[in-house]
């Protein structure tokens, strides 16, 4: 009898330790370039963190770090993620790419997910927005706004990723207002605001009366603000504590709806390496309010624009359309592909200056 109450105490502590090991929440990891309250990039990845937190409850424990510096430091603290019993860890930012490649390999049951990067292996996938869809709109409004024809543009790293916006935003300028030129900027930075600052005095200084950015922070929007007079659009989230003027409207990344199916992905035991790439009309690229500031002209236009982005009627990069050196890219009516776009390295036609190596 005594054995018989042992071997039956024995089984339902087995029993309750298992069920206790199948409720373990599914922990989540996330490495962020800049702090959590950029007000940018960082700010909406964090959102994104929060609706997952939102949406699972007890079963999620999300992790985060901020301030990681691309490179050695990043690898450094991927590791200690996966270490500390991470199940899926999400990198976001270009530099994570080699770190997090380097990381999965020693780390195989652990999944991983990439922002803006190219590199995949059977537990990396790679995932980023077309931001140079909202860059198109983003174009449409400055071109009709600028009233000296000199458009800045604050670059953070000479990257596809940043080619692309300025190339699109120049073109759908252009097309609304033939004499428009751009000025850019490279800060080498996602996230510094006394560098960004800096880079929109140079830019005002030399004649632009619109700004855009990619860069994180509000401190170009602030000094346009002190500036009077000079256009902005928030970067990466709404910032519309600037609205209606300078900010007159907004590129949003939207993360929340990604982060929510990856990590139920892995909590139903489907998750599978893809490269995910979506726009406007998946929702992943979000305009903000366009505010009255802009004529209304202006704003039909830009919305214009928006929709037929939204529903796959009209490519940003839609020719004709050259090189800057006028080698012909795009014949009438041609769309450049995703491995073009992806890799793109050139300035169309008409932007002065050369990218930096």
């Amino acid at each position: 009898m005594k054995l018989t109450k042992l071997l039956t105490s024995a089984a339902m502590a087995m029993g309750l330790a298992t069920a206790a090991m199948a409720e373990d929440p599914t922990k989540v990891g996330f490495v962020y370039v800049g702090p959590v309250g950029d007000g940018g990039w960082t700010y909406e990845h964090d959102k994104g963190r929060l609706a997952v937190e939102a949406e699972f409850g007890d079963k999620v424990e999300t992790v985060y770090v901020e301030n990681v510096a691309e490179g050695p430091d990043a690898e450094r603290v991927i590791t200690q993620m996966a270490l500390q019993g991470a199940d899926l860890i999400f990198t976001t930012s270009f530099g994570y790419m080699d770190p997090t490649i380097n990381v999965a390999q020693k780390f195989p049951n652990v999944k991983f997910e990439h922002a803006t990067g190219y590199k995949r292996s059977d537990n990396v996938s790679t995932y980023s927005a077309r931001f140079y869809e909202g860059r198109a709109v983003q174009g449409t409004i400055a071109g009709h706004m600028t009233k000296s024809n000199v458009i800045g543009y604050i670059g953070s790293y000479p990257i596809p990723e940043v080619i692309r916006g300025i190339n699109s935003a120049y073109i759908h300028a252009k097309k609304v207002n033939p004499d428009v030129q751009f000025k850019i900027v490279w800060a080498f930075t996602w996230f510094d605001p006394a560098k960004e600052a800096d880079a929109a005095k140079v830019l005002i200084e030399q004649g632009a009366d619109v700004i855009l950015q990619h860069t994180d922070s509000t401190a170009p929007q602030a000094a346009a603000q002190a500036a009077g007079n000079v256009v902005t659009f928030g970067q990466a989230s709404d910032m519309s504590e600037y609205a209606p003027f300078p900010r007159v409207s907004s590129i949003i990344d939207d993360w929340s709806h990604y982060y929510i199916a990856r990590t139920q992905a892995v909590m139903d035991g489907t998750w599978e390496t893809t490269d995910t790439w979506h726009g406007i009309g998946a929702g992943m690229v979000g305009i903000g309010e366009i505010s009255d500031a802009v004529p209304e002209d202006a704003k039909l236009a830009a919305i214009a624009v928006k929709a037929t982005l939204a529903d796959g009627v009209y490519h940003a990069f839609t020719g004709p359309l050259n090189k800057q050196d006028g080698t012909p890219w795009l014949a009438e009516g041609e769309t450049a592909d995703d491995g073009t776009l992806a890799g793109m390295n050139f300035y169309v036609e008409g932007i002065e200056g050369d990218i930096p190596q």
